[in-house]
């Protein structure tokens, strides 16, 4: 074979995700039906998955090196990982919210009961977007590669005041325990329905009343970030992968500020030691515009949190460094995300 003298600019690889109706079916390209919109997510790059592959390349006795009769692969039972970042854009933070905390407009909310819900064989005509189609588009052309019974697992959002003017940012974590019929690589010609658009969101937004850090108002934040983690649970097998996938185990939201230390906040680390009493949080935490969360907005509301961490962090003008951890009380909103 000899060289092909071809080469393709990363930038011009592309992230797409959709909602799917179908356990199993992914999301077809624009000539198929059901044809729900592929997204294009503003991405920095497009990264690559982790396939997961099952390999045995243990040498076996009779041999000193790894024979080609025993060695095994399998990609059946196998869970693959897409992770990816970049900017938090209108369209795609809207698509991914209403997946992640299966509310079907914003503000998305997870409430503290929260229930399992379980996809697999047999599961179709989803309508509340809770199964995902991802398409990791290649410049090269019928080069994709394809992934189908996609969930969203972990997701943060985060701001810095010293970085592209407080533009809010985004990394997600995708898994699948499913394989496609013929690998991931595929022939498609899968095109965006849905391209990036500059509908970007920005920490100056946030009013100054309703920055809130566990029930202390007013603060002035150089950096945030929130990490929500909805795991996903895979069991069973069938020649297609994992036969069923199951959103169980703890959500979990966590959020970390940089925030100055000024007369509002100088009582953090008493608060810390010694207000919090288990069980009776009532701190809440709060970015955004206005007191309640607004569609068309950028903010998060944890109506209960407690502190889980506070310390010193020594610049030009002393900063705390402030975590803390959304809590429930087992009937109300748990947490809220607006876009």
């Amino acid at each position: 074979m000899a060289i092909s003298g071809t080469a393709y600019d990363p930038k011009l690889f592309q992230f797409l995700v959709a909602e799917q109706d179908d356990y199993g079916t992914i999301n077809p390209n624009s000539s198929g039906s059901p044809d729900n919109a592929y997204v294009a997510l503003d991405v920095d790059s497009i990264g690559s998955p982790t396939l997961g592959i099952n390999q045995t390349l243990d040498v076996r006795s009779g041999s000193r090196v790894l024979l080609d009769s025993n060695f095994f692969q399998d990609n059946i039972a196998s869970v693959k990982e897409i992770s990816v970042s970049g900017t938090a854009t209108t369209e795609g933070l809207d698509l991914l919210l209403s997946h992640f905390t299966l509310d079907t407009s914003a503000p998305y909310d997870i409430a503290s009961n929260v229930a399992t819900s379980s996809y697999g064989v047999g599961t179709t005509n989803q309508t509340d977007n809770q199964i995902l189609s991802i398409i990791m588009k290649s410049a090269a052309s019928n080069s994709d590669l394809a992934f189908k019974d996609c969930f969203l697992t972990s997701l943060t959002l985060n701001g810095d005041a010293n970085t592209e003017g407080g533009r809010i940012k985004f990394s997600a974590t995708f898994q699948t325990g499913t394989k496609s019929a013929s690998g991931v690589l595929t022939a498609s010609t899968t095109t965006a329905d849905t391209a990036i658009t500059a509908n970007d969101y920005f920490m100056s937004a946030f009013d100054a009343d309703d920055r809130i850090i566990a029930g202390v108002a007013n603060a002035v934040v150089s950096s945030f970030s929130l990490t929500v983690d909805n795991p996903v649970d895979f069991s069973g097998i069938v020649s297609t992968g994992y036969e069923q996938a199951t959103r169980s185990g703890e959500i979990n939201a966590t959020a970390s500020f940089s925030v100055l230390y000024d007369n509002n906040f100088l009582d953090m680390f008493e608060r810390f030691n010694t207000t919090q009493v288990a069980g009776s949080s009532t701190g809440q935490t709060l970015m955004a515009h206005q007191a309640s969360l607004a569609d068309g907005t950028f903010g998060f509301d944890m109506p209960r949190s407690v502190i889980t961490n506070v310390s010193f962090n020594e610049g030009a003008s002393m900063m705390l460094d402030i975590e803390v951890k959304a809590v429930g009380n087992g009937s109300n909103k748990f947490l809220g995300i607006s876009c």
